[in-house]
């Protein structure tokens, strides 16, 4: 799934503004490459293990579903 350059934008701007010391990003992509964040960055990875229901899958099914996206 892709940015807009207004959702870059738009983006690039609330970070910037943010009252924070460090921006912590979790994204698979490196948003410094699509962004220019004039704070401190830290990317962090991670796994997912789920534990029970509802799964992430049944949560973005459900979304998908009720805002008519699929």
């Amino acid at each position: 799934m892709g940015y807009s350059d207004r959702q870059l934008k738009d983006l690039e701007t609330t970070i910037n503004r943010a009252d924070c010391d460090t921006v912590v990003v979790g994204t698979p992509i490196d948003l410094n490459r699509l962004i220019h964040i004039q704070k401190p960055v830290v990317r962090v990875h991670y796994d997912l293990q789920e534990l029970g229901t509802p799964t992430l899958k049944e949560v973005l099914d459900d979304f998908v579903k009720r805002y008519k996206l699929g």
